[in-house]
C-alpha cells in the first residue's frame, strides 16, 4: 500500500485572479481584491468593503461551462470552476474523474441564493414548493451537484468545520488514499460572500472597514472574501502508472481541538502549537526543516495573538519566515484552507515567499515579525499552511518540494 501523497494539479479562483496564474501574479505583484461590494446586493455595499470576484453569476456559469438554468448556486459554480483547472492540470483521464473522491467544503452553501427568497418565505399567503428555495442552503447540495457535473460516484463527502474545512477535506482525502479507500481525490474548498455572513461577523466586531493588516499592532479586524481552491490527491502508486510528474508532495497534517470558546483560539496558542507539531511529526520533520509558513493571519487581535505565541513555542529562537496571504484574498472562511494550500505549492513551485501586505508596527506580546517584501530565488524544501476555525478547530498542513 503506498504512503506518499502528491498533489498533481490544483486550479483556484479568488479576488486576485479567475485561475492559478493570474492568482499568483497577483501575489507578487501586491495586487489585492480589496473594495466595494458591487454584485452582492446589500445596503452595505460601501460600508463594509470585501473582497469580491467582480463576476457576475451568468459570467461564472460562462467559464465553468454550465447553463444558469440549471440552477447553480455561486458557490457551486465557483467550486467547478476551480476544481476543472485542477482536474486539466493533473491530466485526469475521464475514468480517473470517474473513480475519485470529491471532498469538498464550505460553511453556508447557497445561502446566498435563499436570503433572495427569505421574505416570501416569511408569507403565509405564498404558494408553491417550499423544498425549491430551501435545498440550496443544505451544505453538502453544492458538492452533489459538482460530482453531478464531473460524473463521480465513488465517494463524495462535505466538511464543514468553519475556517479549518478544507484544509480538512484534503487531510481526509490523504488518509482515505493511504488506507487504500481511493487513489485519487479531489479536495478542497468553495465559499460565497453573502449578507448572513457580512452581517455575522460584523455583529461579531472582528470586521475592519479598513484593509487589513495581519500582524500589527494597529490591527482592527479580518476583511470577507469569497472564492474556492482544490487539489488533486494521487497515490504514489497511481503517479508512478500514470507518469505524471507531481507538483509537490503532502508530507504532513495535524487536526485539533483547543475548546476554548466559541468563536476565539486559545489566548496562550495551544491548539495551533498542537496541529502544527502533530503536522511535523505525521512528516516526520523537525521545526528546522520548516522553510515558510503561511500563517492563517486573519488580523483580529485574537487570532494574530495566539498563531504568534504558537510559532515563537513551536519555533524557539529559529522561526522560519512567515506571513499572511489574507490581505490579498480576504478571509474567504471554508475556501481559505485550499486556497492557501495552493499559495503554498505556488510558493514550492517559483521560490517565493510572498508578503505580509500592510504590515508595520510590530505586536509588542510577540518577539516575530512577518515578511514585509516579496522574496525570490528562495529554494523552499517544507511549508507550513495553518487554517484556524470557529470553536478551536485547528488544522495545519505541510506541503514539500519534489
Amino acid at each position: 500500500m503506498s504512503r506518499r501523497i502528491f498533489i498533481t494539479g490544483y486550479g483556484i479562483i479568488t479576488s486576485i485572479g479567475n485561475n492559478a496564474d493570474e492568482n499568483y501574479q497577483s501575489l507578487i505583484n501586491r495586487k489585492c481584491g480589496f473594495g466595494g461590494l458591487e454584485i452582492l446586493d446589500t445596503i452595505h455595499k460601501q460600508d463594509l468593503p470585501a473582497c469580491e470576484i467582480k463576476l457576475s453569476d451568468d459570467q461564472l456559469c460562462e467559464i465553468a461551462g454550465v447553463s444558469l438554468k440549471q440552477g447553480y448556486t455561486r458557490t457551486t459554480l465557483l467550486g467547478i470552476i476551480a476544481a476543472k483547472e485542477a482536474m486539466r492540470m493533473a491530466s485526469l483521464t475521464p475514468a480517473e474523474i470517474r473513480t475519485a473522491g470529491l471532498l469538498s467544503a464550505t460553511t453556508t452553501g447557497g445561502i446566498r441564493e435563499l436570503e433572495r427568497h427569505y421574505y416570501p418565505l416569511q408569507d403565509p399567503f405564498q404558494h408553491g414548493d417550499f423544498e425549491v428555495f430551501t435545498d440550496t442552503a443544505n451544505p453538502g447540495e453544492h458538492s452533489e451537484r459538482m460530482a453531478e457535473e464531473f460524473g463521480m460516484k465513488r465517494y463524495i463527502a462535505t466538511v464543514s468545520t468553519a475556517c479549518s474545512s478544507s484544509a480538512n477535506t484534503i487531510m481526509l482525502g490523504a488518509r482515505l488514499i493511504r488506507n487504500g479507500e481511493l487513489e485519487t481525490a479531489i479536495c478542497g474548498g468553495t465559499e460565497a460572500l453573502s449578507k448572513f455572513t457580512i452581517n455575522g461577523f460584523n455583529s461579531l466586531m472582528i470586521l475592519d472597514k479598513e484593509h487589513c493588516r495581519p500582524f500589527d499592532i494597529s490591527r482592527k479586524g479580518l476583511n470577507l472574501g469569497e472564492g474556492g481552491a482544490y487539489l488533486v490527491l494521487q497515490s504514489e502508486d497511481m503517479v508512478q502508472r500514470s507518469g505524471k510528474t507531481p507538483l509537490a508532495e503532502l508530507t504532513g497534517y495535524g487536526n485539533t481541538n483547543d475548546a476554548f470558546h466559541q468563536t476565539a483560539s486559545s489566548p496562550d496558542g495551544a491548539g495551533a502549537f498542537l496541529a502544527m507539531n502533530m503536522a511535523l511529526n505525521t512528516a516526520s520533520l523537525v521545526a528546522s526543516e520548516i522553510s515558510y509558513i503561511n500563517t492563517h493571519g486573519t488580523a483580529t487581535e485574537n487570532n494574530d495573538l495566539s498563531e504568534g505565541l504558537a510559532i515563537q513555542k513551536l519555533f524557539g529562537d529559529r522561526v522560519p519566515p512567515f506571513s499572511s496571504t489574507k490581505p490579498y484574498t480576504g478571509h474567504t472562511l471554508a475556501a481559505a484552507g485550499s486556497i492557501e494550500a495552493v499559495f503554498s505549492i505556488l510558493a514550492i513551485r517559483h521560490a517565493v515567499i510572498f508578503p505580509n501586505i500592510n504590515f508595520n508596527i510590530p505586536m509588542d506580546e510577540l518577539s516575530i515579525t512577518p515578511e514585509k517584501e516579496l522574496i525570490e530565488g528562495r529554494p523552499l524544501k517544507n511549508v507550513l499552511s495553518n487554517s484556524f476555525g470557529f470553536g478551536g478547530n485547528v488544522s495545519s498542513l505541510l506541503f514539500s518540494a519534489v
